[in-house]
């Protein structure tokens, strides 16, 4: 199966790709031209050869009563038999055929084999030789032969007698070569090649790493270890780093003004509910015990809807960087003087250079509302532990030695307002609030049994770096 990773577009992967492409096409075609050029020198060279040989043929041929002799050569691969180089003076005959007047000692009794309907090809333009392949005397012997018209004068009746001038040689020589040629040729162009595709991936990174740095640095702007993009970048990339930095602004600016509605609607809706409580107080009786009801329900309400919306509204933006082990250690020392008459003992842990990505009351409210409940219902220890997770969060852990919670009511009590008793101290939002909050910073609860005995609470939040 193709990876997840490969199947997304990548800018860098389709640079390379293109650009190794084209290499490897130009390379291929390069290479293919070179090899036909050598080919047509090598061949054009051999056919000179040839045409040598038959003007020498040519020019010390006679025909005395009608009989043609051929010129004496010293050529030794002519005078053994089956050498590669052959030669012949041949008639054309009546039928279009070529029967062979004279033949060099190497051809011994073979005859030339001769394409069809050469005779008349030669007759048609005689000042004209054609070259063509053809088989020599020997079993699967290619050779390349070349014939030539022409007319030679009777020395005794002083008449004229055409004929044709024959010349082959074996072209295994010039096929080696040319082999030769390409198999180098392609090793050099492979080397070539992956020179080529090493110096474009190395420029394609080296070019993009401009990108790859604004990544980074984005970020840290995201896991709050920056504010603002600060790094140079090239011409190219600065309007966007720009835009970028008036972006993070535009939503701190949305973030403020987000958290001054939440405050000022905090206050605007408190004081009447206050009042009502207040009056409520004063003037005893059975509307007033309603009153006291839904006036602290509304308060609840108002306090959960603002909580969470203040958290949705920091969650957007860059946010603090609040240490956990300062809150853990602050929250247990309370806590331990709260439940000094359970004796109730908080053994935590956590890293000096863990950080959450978000504010310090968002923090106290989702580690104190856990130890706190694992405080109520525990027998007498608490353990609490933070660490890192994953890239970019952190997990805190609170486990207690209390009596637990059945596997069937552990998702009834996430829900806003769900005791587990309704003798015990409280209003049931602690495990709600928890998590509301970490849902608003994009993370998770989870309620499982834990080692010691009672209920384990892991929250999933964001990390900021050290």
């Amino acid at each position: 199966m193709i990876p997840e990773a490969l199947k997304r577009p990548s800018l860098a992967r389709r640079l390379v790709l293109l650009a190794v492409g084209w290499s490897l096409a130009a390379l291929v075609i390069v290479a293919v031209v070179l090899a036909m050029l050598f080919q047509q020198a090598a061949l054009k060279q051999f056919d000179q050869d040839l045409s040598d040989l038959i003007d020498n043929l040519i020019s010390g041929a006679t025909v005395e009563a009608g009989e043609v002799f051929a010129p004496p050569f010293t050529d030794q691969r002519a005078l053994r038999q089956y050498t590669g180089r052959y030669w012949a003076i041949a008639e054309p005959l009546g039928d279009g055929r070529i029967r062979a007047l004279v033949r060099s000692r190497s051809l011994w009794d073979s005859e030339f084999e001769t394409p069809e309907g050469l005779a008349e090809r030669l007759r048609a333009s005689p000042s004209d030789p054609i070259t063509f392949d053809t088989v020599g005397p020997l079993p699967n012997e290619r050779v390349r032969a070349m014939a030539r018209w022409t007319t030679l004068t009777d020395g005794s009746t002083g008449g004229s007698r055409p004929v044709i001038f024959l010349a082959s040689e074996d072209r295994s020589p010039i096929d080696r070569d040319v082999r030769n040629f390409v198999v180098a040729t392609a090793a050099a162009f492979a080397l070539l090649a992956a020179l080529l595709i090493g110096a474009v991936i190395v420029q394609v990174n080296f070019g993009l790493r401009p990108l790859f740095r604004l990544q980074r640095e984005v970020a840290s702007v995201r896991r709050g270890a920056a504010e603002r993009l600060e790094a140079q970048y090239p011409t190219e990339l600065l309007p966007l780093t720009e835009e970028l930095n008036a972006l993070m602004r535009h939503n701190q600016e949305v973030v403020e003004r987000q958290r001054t509605h939440v405050g000022n609607l905090a206050h605007a809706l408190k004081t009447p509910i206050s009042v009502m409580l207040t009056e409520a107080d004063q003037r005893p009786g059975p509307l007033a015990e309603v009153v006291t009801r839904q006036a602290d329900a509304m308060r609840e309400q108002v306090d959960h809807h603002l909580r969470r919306a203040r958290a949705a509204a920091r969650s957007q933006g860059p946010g603090e960087r609040t240490s956990v082990a300062e809150i853990l250690d602050e929250l247990a020392r309370t806590l331990e003087r709260i439940f000094r008459d359970k004796g109730v003992t908080i053994d935590w842990d956590a890293p000096d250079d863990l950080y959450f990505l978000g504010e310090r009351q968002d923090l106290l409210e989702i580690a104190g509302n856990a130890m706190e409940n694992a405080g109520k219902w525990c027998r007498a220890k608490v353990r609490v532990r933070a660490e890192a997770s994953g890239d970019g969060r952190l997990t805190l852990t609170v486990e207690d030695d209390g009596p637990g919670l059945p596997p069937d009511r552990r998702e009834e009590v996430i829900r806003r307002g769900t005791r587990l008793d309704e003798n015990a101290p409280g209003s049931g939002l602690g495990l709600s609030i928890i998590d509301e909050l970490a849902r608003a910073y994009r993370g998770s609860l989870r309620l499982d049994e834990s080692a010691m005995g009672g209920l384990k609470l892991t929250a999933d939040l964001p990390r900021a770096e050290a």
